[in-house]
């Protein structure tokens, strides 16, 4: 591929050069504008900050220059502002008065994604990460993991009195990669078996739904197909098959693969492919256009046709990963061409960064996404395709399993 080593090394940098204001002065990350100056006047939200100190922690374990001050000034957000020291966890979001927000309660989404960030900063080492680590484990194990049912609940209110009754698809996905993570890190196997039991559920709805997964459930876990059909753009829980999210999957698939071993159920690459082909063929230039449109219907035609900077990122993971699973040529392919398709457009060369959004002619767009708060998605893609499925990012990043790291 000839988007790989050197060039992915260098895009690797040059977006997490970007990141590196997003220290907020009260501790957390801020909300970073187009130009990746910090915007005080929005909330310091949970999963930005989370996101931010994982690949800053990553920068950091690169030896990237400022990485890990940038890591260390967000786990502040997690160690005291964002974290609710009445009834544990934490909140959404801080206001820039420095009020949480109690109106939106405690979601799984948010605590995945604090699970991650522990996980990768004691990795890297950095101070307080293996006790964030212990105190993220334990709440998710008491509030958000379903035994019985192998899955995550998906939110409850401020004061963990009342579960929500929605169950949702993403913050599964979200927790699958934290727990191969958090597995990695402490050596638990039970963290890999709860990954396992959640991909399960997985495997059967895209049997069930012709690789095109629902991602809104009730209480029971029955799919509820036309949640949001009046607000398809939802940015968390839009209206019919989403279309990244069924390419992330298909990348965690393989990576529990790698981490089961010979354990590994013989279902997983078979419904990886699946997932992938599906989201490609209704995914991919669907309008005529190049890109990945957003969504789409239960037909496979298109909803939501905003391209979205992290789709096209989970697009070329998943090649890259499919590619390095079976060695077919049809993968790598694929990650050639998608890798042109963010150069050409996506990515910001004047102002830094990559476009969050680009409407259907391409062009930069912010409806659902202004600014640029968010490197996760495309720092992962220029790492995933050079180190293998497993183990996790950062833990092999610090073993030296990068290809290509300088």
């Amino acid at each position: 591929m000839h988007y790989e080593t050197t060039w992915l090394d260098g895009e690797c940098r040059r977006l997490l050069a970007f990141g590196h204001a997003a220290g907020h002065p009260d501790g957390g990350a801020a909300y970073l504008d187009a130009d990746g100056s910090p915007d005080l006047e929005r909330p310091v939200h949970t999963w930005i900050t989370c996101r931010t100190v994982h690949v800053q922690a990553l920068g950091a374990l690169l030896g990237v220059p400022g990485s890990a001050g940038v890591a260390q000034d967000a786990m502040r957000g997690l160690t005291g502002p964002l974290r609710d020291d009445e009834h544990g966890g934490w909140h959404h979001a801080v206001g820039p008065d420095g009020t949480p927000d109690r109106a939106a309660g405690k979601s799984c989404y948010d605590h995945v994604f604090v699970l991650l960030a522990a996980s990768s900063a004691s990795v890297a080492g950095l101070p307080g990460g293996d006790g964030l680590l212990a105190d993220a484990t334990d709440v998710f194990l008491r509030r958000f993991w379903d035994d019985d049912a192998g899955r995550c609940l998906d939110a409850w209110d401020a004061s963990w009195a009342q579960p929500d009754d929605y169950r949702g698809l993403n913050a599964n996905m979200h927790a699958v990669e934290a727990l191969l993570a958090v597995a990695d890190v402490t050596g638990d196997e039970a963290w890999r078996d709860r990954a396992a039991r959640i991909a399960d559920l997985v495997v059967g709805l895209a049997a069930e739904h012709d690789g095109r997964l629902p991602e809104h459930f009730g209480p029971d876990w029955v799919p509820d197909l036309e949640l949001n059909h009046d607000r398809p753009d939802d940015p968390f829980k839009p209206y019919g098959a989403t279309v990244g999210h069924a390419l992330e999957w298909s990348r965690l698939l393989l990576h529990l693969e790698a981490a089961l071993g010979q354990h590994a159920p013989a279902s997983l690459l078979p419904t990886a492919e699946r997932l992938f082909a599906r989201a490609v063929e209704d995914g991919w230039a669907a309008d005529g256009a190049p890109g990945f449109v957003y969504t789409t219907d239960w037909e496979g035609r298109p909803v939501v046709r905003e391209r979205m900077h992290w789709v096209v990122a989970e697009a070329i993971a998943a090649a890259a990963a499919l590619y390095r699973r079976t060695g077919r040529a049809s993968y790598a392919e694929h990650a050639e061409e998608w890798w042109g398709y963010v150069d050409r457009h996506v990515r910001d060369t004047e102002r830094g960064s990559w476009h969050h959004e680009l409407d259907p002619q391409n062009r930069p767009a912010g409806t659902v996404w202004p600014g640029k708060p968010d490197l996760y998605h495309a720092v992962q893609a220029t790492l995933l395709p050079r180190l293998p499925l497993h183990p996790s990012l950062a833990t092999a990043v610090r073993d030296g399993m990068l290809e290509g790291r300088r």
